[in-house]
């Protein structure tokens, strides 16, 4: 048997990027839009027809920060580190609180952590 090639990823290195639809409400937090329906079919013939195409889930103050920086340059190590800084408070902890809260998104599919965003 050969060697496995395969290469754990680590969570702080990565470069979460945003797959989602957003705006920023009154308080500064972040309202994502989440299609209602997400085939192709549903999106040419319902959606059309709906008034509200879109779920708005709003993320409290700890989400809209991480969100934010979730542009695919930041890592999620970054993002934890000025997230500390911001809030000044204690928020540990944090990177299981900043992992388990992407890991959400990304099986939502409103997130993306791509590999090829690893620091090389």
């Amino acid at each position: 048997m050969g060697k496995s090639t395969t290469k754990t990823l680590n969570l702080l290195e990565l470069k979460p990027r945003r797959n989602l639809s957003w705006q920023t409400n009154d308080d500064d937090r972040i309202v994502l839009l989440v299609p209602k329906f997400r085939g192709k079919l549903a999106r040419k013939w319902v959606v059309p027809r709906l008034p509200k195409p879109d779920i708005r889930v709003t993320l409290d103050d700890f989400g809209s920060y991480v969100w934010q920086r979730c542009d695919g340059e930041t890592t999620v190590e970054e993002i934890g580190r000025r997230m500390a800084e911001h809030f000044n408070e204690p928020l540990e902890p944090l990177y299981d609180r900043i992992g388990i809260f992407l890991r959400r998104l990304v099986k939502d599919r409103f997130l993306i952590l791509d590999p090829s965003h690893t620091p090389s």
